[in-house]
């Protein structure tokens, strides 16, 4: 069968290392959610105080009704915030806020690789949908091989979307630990959980790379085999 062949072993490590790291983020996340901030600045006062030291005017930070959904929207320009993140004084909250200000940063600054992400996020999305139904009906019927070339294609873009967005998070998650710091919203030893919170999300994101490119590397190997 096409979805449980041999191959399929090539990302059973990438599974369990997305499993580990999801496990991780969701740990490091309850750890610190439950550690106040001595200065006593919610989420909220954070992201605002950083995008205003930044000079970023006009973007607005919003309160999400979901958990761990936080994110920065380039479209209309805001910081959106989950209420724990919103409302709370965590290490947690801080850490998330000042990442996702970070991302408001590098889009201010026309940062090329956020704007490539933003640019061909559309266009992957759908592309990647496609990707697997195509290959597997190429796979299945001989008449339409060519359509295991066209889902290659389209999961190529997929795994060039996951590859750009390792520098995105790495770089916002390094702008929020400086921020944090310069602007003395966190002490020396409160910048270490928080630095844990954002180290455990960015092994989410290896974690979804390593997976697209076994994933990849497991469509040519099927595809060589019908050759």
């Amino acid at each position: 069968m096409f979805f449980w062949d041999p191959t399929f072993l090539l990302i059973i490590p990438a599974l369990v290392f997305a499993l580990w790291a999801q496990n991780r983020v969701k740990s490091a996340y309850r750890r610190y959610l439950q550690v106040p901030s001595r200065g006593g600045l919610s989420g909220r006062d954070v992201a605002e105080r950083i995008l205003a030291s930044q000079g970023l005017q006009g973007v607005e930070v919003r309160a999400t009704r979901g958990q761990l959904d936080d994110h920065y929207d380039p479209r209309n320009r805001s910081v959106n915030l989950s209420p724990a993140v919103y409302q709370g004084t965590s290490l947690a909250s801080l850490a998330i806020a000042a990442h996702e200000s970070g991302h408001a940063m590098q889009h201010a600054k026309q940062w090329l690789p956020l704007n490539l992400r933003s640019a061909i996020a559309p266009t992957v999305g759908f592309a990647s949908t496609l990707a697997f139904p195509l290959f597997f009906v190429g796979f299945i019927f001989s008449s339409f091989r060519i359509l295991m070339d066209v889902g290659i294609v389209f999961f190529i873009g997929a795994v060039l979307f996951h590859m750009i967005t390792l520098p995105v998070e790495f770089d916002a998650s390094r702008r929020a630990m400086v921020m944090l710091r310069e602007g003395r919203y966190l002490q020396a030893d409160e910048a270490e959980g928080a630095k844990k919170v954002l180290d455990a999300a960015a092994l989410t994101y290896v974690a979804a790379a390593a997976m697209a490119v076994l994933q990849l590397l497991r469509l040519l190997i099927l595809r060589g085999a019908r050759d």
